[in-house]
Parts: structure tokens; C-alpha cells; sequence
């Protein structure tokens, strides 16, 4: 079914448990309103009583776990899903009647969104098995990263409630890991003192040996410059060696989670194609084709670079105001890969190392120069996406700037 065949739109506002939908047709006219539990009999009967009145699209406003199911029941009907980002729909609910934040106006809000502007949609059609995974891989990754951060800081907060000198030699040295075996031997300044420099040396010597001549001494510096012994020092103490003490949460399952995210995206063919560009790893590069999903629904490098806020935004109106903004209402997650590729091919790239000094030559401060080698890469990574191409530097120029190598999928795949 094309887009343009389109009858009735069904905004539908998430929940966990039970979700609220709003049926409007092409033409305004509010066909039903409803709660539907989130199972796959309830969703099928919705999507049989909307489609009585026509080819069906449905706008969501998240696309996180609790809207799978759905988004899962719509791909098996082939019906067209939209995603409308939080900050897009709470603009579209302002120009509406009323301030009240009900799932009922969120579901008609979406729903008449949708039937207004469906050339602003974002429509989601990745139905690819391993885009999929490394969708999931990639938000198990960020939660593991915040999940190091929150005890690293915790474990910081915990030395300086009981020694800020100990904790002005470690902070920068939690992430080691002769520092976190010391830890979970010896957490407090009283049991350091106790096990005495030639044990704390060799200790953290076993895996950090470079540090560890050097360190111990300033660990016994920091000891010696209290003499007061705080409250609860011994159950600070413990706090840090359990949330230190299991390396398998802050070392080991990160690793293990790379190897998987690594293994998945070199498994797919276009992932080998993003892979050729300079600056794309396996975890950046993971995290822009799950984001960037299905290459052919942006028309150009253009529409990609405004879906991921790399497109500079003009903010004129007479002769007082004249700038430029980042564009604020846009997926972060692939702005941040981008960027940090293009961090990387600015120092290792030729072609984008000259475009970064010609930047910066211009009067650009760092980070704008990064964004606009990003910016400029849109159109090549979209090229190499469509044309299933591997980056070749020593191609020549073309139109878009894109020198890149024609490579069948059936060789990549070998």
C-alpha cells in the first residue's frame, strides 16, 4: 500500500499496559476513540475496526519496549507506522485548544498531526533481524556504560566521606584495574594502613604494574595526612567493595557486549560497507545504521543530516536577529555517532582533515568544524547505504562529493 492511498490515520499515545487510540480520517472526521490493552488480539481487532473505513497509518509517539508489540502486529499487516518525536508533538499540542496532558488529546493530537503533515513524518521500516539486535545491543551497551559511571561516582562519593585525600589520589583511577583489586581488599584508610606499602604495591603491581610503585606512594601520603578516624568508616568500606567487587558488571559484560555488537554489525553486509568509511568502528558505526535503519527513506544527504541534527537551522527575522542553531528536535543517538566519527576522520582522514582545517581557517571553533566534516559525510554515507558500495579514496570525485567502489552484496557476505 502506498502512502498516498492513505484513509485514516490512528494516533495511539503509549503505556506499558494499555494504550489510548484516536481515529481521524484523511478529510477530519474522528471515526473512534479508544483504550486497547497491549496484546496482540486487542491490537489485531483495533487494526480490523480501522482499516472497515479505509488503508490505515498509525503514529506513535515512542518506539521504546512498550511499543514492540505494536510495532511488531503493524509490520505482519504491513501497515505504515510514523514516529513523532516528544519534543514534535509537544509543539503540535500547543497549537491546539486546551493545555490538558491526557492520553486521550495526546492520541488526537498524534492522530491530526499525522493527517496534516504527512510529508514531516518519520516512518519506521526496519524489519531487519539484525538491525533489530543491534538496536537492543546498542541500548544495552548505553545502559551498561551508565550503570560503570553510577558506581564509579558512587565509589568516589563513598572515599570522600571518609578520606579526601584518598579520594583526590584515586578518582582518576577507579576504571583501573589494580586500583579496584586494592579496593576490594582493602577500602578504607585504616585497612590500608594495616596491610602495610609491600602488600599494596604488589597487589595493584598484579594487573596495573606500571602505577603501582608510584601510587602506593601517594596512597601512603594520603593516609598519613589524617589522623582522624570519621564514623561509619567500616561500612563505607563495605559499600565499596560491594559495588567494586564484581567485575563482571564493570569489566567483564561490557566486554563480552562489544564482541557481540562487533560480531552482529560486521555480519551484515551493509555493516561491512559503513565499516570502509574512516572514523567508523564497530560500536559508532553499530549505532548509525540501526539508527539510520532503511537508507531509502531519505530522499538525500540533506533530509538524513536534518534527521540527525547535523543541518544548521536559520533563525532571521529583520535586521536584529540573523543566526544559526543546532536543530534541537532531532535523534541524538545517531548525532552523537556521527560526530564521533567525524572526530576521528578528521584526524586520520586526508579528504576530511583538509575539509576540517579549511573549517577551522573559516573561523570555527572545534566543534562546529566536526559537525560540518559530519554533515558533508551524509551524502556519502547514504550513497555507500543505497549503492551497497565500499569507500574507495582513490576513486574520483563525483557530484555529491561520494567516491566510493561498487562491491556486490554476494562477495561481502563470503
Amino acid at each position: 500500500m502506498g502512502r498516498s492511498e492513505i484513509k485514516v490515520f490512528l494516533g495511539v499515545d503509549m503505556a506499558k499496559g494499555e494504550h489510548y487510540v484516536q481515529a481521524i480520517t484523511t478529510d477530519g472526521k474522528e471515526l473512534f476513540g479508544r483504550a486497547v490493552q497491549n496484546d496482540q488480539a486487542a491490537l489485531e481487532k483495533l487494526l480490523a475496526d480501522a482499516t472497515a473505513h479505509g488503508p490505515v497509518a498509525v503514529a506513535v509517539d515512542m518506539t521504546s519496549a512498550g511499543a514492540r508489540l505494536l510495532l511488531g502486529v503493524m509490520a505482519q499487516h504491513q501497515v505504515p507506522v510514523a514516529y513523532v518525536s516528544g519534543l514534535v508533538m509537544r509543539r503540535a499540542a500547543d497549537l491546539y485548544a486546551g493545555a490538558a496532558k491526557t492520553g486521550t488529546r495526546d492520541a488526537w493530537v498524534l492522530a491530526d498531526y499525522a493527517r496534516r503533515n504527512p510529508d514531516r513524518l518519520q516512518w519506521t521500516e526496519i524489519n531487519d533481524e539484525l538491525l533489530v539486535r543491534l538496536r537492543v545491543l546498542n541500548g544495552h551497551d548505553t545502559d551498561l556504560a551508565g550503570d560503570t559511571n553510577r558506581t564509579i561516582n558512587r565509589c568516589r562519593d563513598a572515599l570522600l566521606a571518609f578520606s579526601p585525600a584518598l579520594e583526590r589520589v584515586l578518582r582518576q583511577r577507579l576504571t583501573q584495574p589494580g586500583v579496584r583489586d586494592l579496593l576490594a581488599k582493602w577500602p578504607t584508610p585504616t585497612a590500608l594502613a594495616t596491610a602495610g606499602r609491600t602488600k599494596i604495591r604488589n597487589t595493584i603491581g598484579k594487573r596495573s604494574p606500571r602505577l603501582a610503585t608510584r601510587l602506593t606512594t601517594h596512597i601512603l601520603a594520603a593516609i598519613d595526612a589524617q589522623t582522624v578516624t570519621l564514623p561509619a568508616e567500616s561500612t563505607w568500606g563495605e559499600v565499596i567493595t560491594n559495588l567494586i567487587g564484581d567485575p563482571k558488571r564493570i569489566q567483564t559484560r561490557p566486554r563480552q557486549l562489544m564482541t557481540q555488537i562487533e560480531e552482529t554489525f560486521l555480519h551484515h553486509p551493509l555493516g561491512q560497507v559503513l565499516n570502509s568509511l574512516p572514523g567508523f568502528g564497530p560500536r559508532t558505526g553499530a549505532r548509525t545504521l540501526a539508527e539510520i535503519g532503511d537508507p531509502y527513506r531519505f530522499k538525500n544527504g540533506s533530509r538524513l543530516a536534518s534527521y540527525a541534527g547535523l543541518a544548521p537551522v536559520n533563525h532571521r527575522s529583520g535586521r536584529s536577529i540573523n543566526r544559526t542553531t543546532q536543530h534541537r528536535g532531532s535523534n541524538h543517538r545517531l548525532k552523537n555517532a556521527m560526530f564521533l566519527a567525524a572526530f576521528v576522520a578528521s584526524r586520520h582522514d586526508p579528504t576530511a582533515k583538509a575539509y576540517y582545517q579549511r573549517k577551522r581557517s573559516e573561523g570555527k571553533h572545534h566543534n562546529a568544524a566536526v559537525i560540518c566534516v559530519a554533515r558533508r559525510r551524509c551524502d556519502i554515507i547514504l550513497a555507500m547505504l543505497k549503492d551497497e558500495a565500499l569507500y574507495n579514496p582513490d576513486h574520483p570525485k563525483t557530484d555529491l562529493t561520494v567516491r566510493i567502489k561498487k562491491v556486490p552484496l554476494e562477495a561481502l557476505r563470503l
